[in-house]
């Protein structure tokens, strides 16, 4: 197994190396009955949160990358993330705050996606939910194709494992289609992110620090 492959999603879980080729018809899909296939006009509503990541490489502000995560159609993801955003969980099981803020995108890699969200160790073998260290695939409203680029979706060591770590893509990877649940897309900072995609090379390392210096929620005008 190649843990280079650019196809591959890579989540070490503590202990033991967690591995999984994503290629097109070898994994089936996350666990639990999955509902129907949405678009992403489908899988989006007004009322869905918005969030942000003020990000920088090596110390230097890079921008601001704005988020629109899908509650309706996947509400406990969209949560989750939210509240990593802001922060207002608190301190999780781990010990750890639960927050984005201070983490790094720990693997990029150009053309594939950039991977972050491991707040508790920072190298991919950590991180961690608000619900508790993990939660269930969430599939049930509908499932959204990864079929374009600036989609936002849950990194795992398989079905059912999911934490805090999450992808961006940066191009089409149906091939991830029913392993990992996409959960929102990036509205506002695509050359953030296509800045952040730069300094990856194909094992992931990445050539200068990409931290998350600041993050939140954003709120509607009309609020």
């Amino acid at each position: 197994m190649d843990l280079n492959d650019p196809t591959t999603i890579v989540v070490i879980g503590v202990g033991t190396l967690l591995a999984f080729m994503l290629f097109r018809g070898i994994i089936g899909g996350g666990g639990g009955a999955k509902g129907p296939r949405l678009s992403l006009a489908q899988a989006a509503d007004e009322s869905d949160p918005k969030v942000f990541f003020d990000i920088s490489l090596d110390g230097e502000p890079a921008g601001r990358v704005e988020m629109t995560l899908f509650a309706k159609t996947c509400p406990r993801t969209a949560e989750n993330f939210r509240c990593l955003c802001t922060g207002e969980k608190g301190v999780g099981k781990l010990g750890k705050p639960l927050h984005f803020k201070g983490s790094s995108f720990h693997r990029v890699i150009p053309g594939f996606m950039c991977q972050g969200g491991d707040f508790t160790a920072g190298n991919g073998t950590g991180g961690e939910s608000i619900y508790g260290e993990t939660f269930d695939d969430e599939w049930d409203n509908g499932v959204v194709g990864h079929d374009e680029p600036m989609l936002l979706s849950m990194a795992n060591a398989g079905p059912n494992t999911n934490g805090s770590q999450f992808f961006l893509t940066v191009s089409q990877t149906p091939h991830l289609n029913g392993a990992h649940v996409v959960f929102g897309r990036v509205t506002a900072g695509v050359d953030v992110v296509k800045t952040v995609e730069g300094v990856g090379n194909r094992s992931g390392r990445c050539t200068m620090k990409v931290l998350i210096a600041d993050c939140g929620e954003l709120k509607s005008k009309a609020m």
